[in-house]
């Protein structure tokens, strides 16, 4: 398998690394939208959100909050957006489960989704849809 963030991970590829323990690590995007622009990944690899088991997601969780903290204080940032693409048509690129931390300033740059509108019904329909999936999985998932 060929992935830059395991490349990272095992030092076979540069990175600024900002904080690894055990189980997650972090660095500076080489591309940031924002300069402290920070990922946090599990390092097991994890293809994305939908494959990482729960007990990693809790500590990742844990050392994003961590880590998100430092790169807002050390950057003077007014906030910052924490962002996760998982699957290609979300923008994912590399598919190896990772978080972004994005310090955000006043008046930096707009995100500006098209928002959509249901129509008549059309909420009840999704709402629907959905319930009957988290009941299929209901089980499974909480075992």
């Amino acid at each position: 398998m060929d992935c830059i963030f395991c490349d990272i991970i095992e030092g076979r590829s540069e990175a600024e690394i900002l904080y690894q323990d055990e189980n997650i690590i972090s660095f500076l995007d080489i591309r940031p939208v924002n300069y402290g622009h920070t990922l946090v990944i599990t390092k097991k690899h994890f293809d994305n959100f939908l494959s990482i088991p729960p007990n990693e997601l809790n500590y990742l969780m844990k050392g994003m909050q961590f880590v998100a903290s430092a790169v807002i204080k050390s950057v003077n940032a007014d906030g910052f957006n924490l962002i996760l693409n998982s699957g290609k048509a979300a923008g994912q690129t590399i598919f190896h489960f990772h978080f972004h931390i994005i310090p955000r300033y006043l008046n930096d740059f707009r995100f500006k989704p098209d928002f959509k509108r249901y129509s008549d019904g059309a909420i009840k329909e999704f709402a629907d849809k959905i319930r009957s999936e988290l009941n299929k999985q209901k089980d499974s998932f909480y075992g």
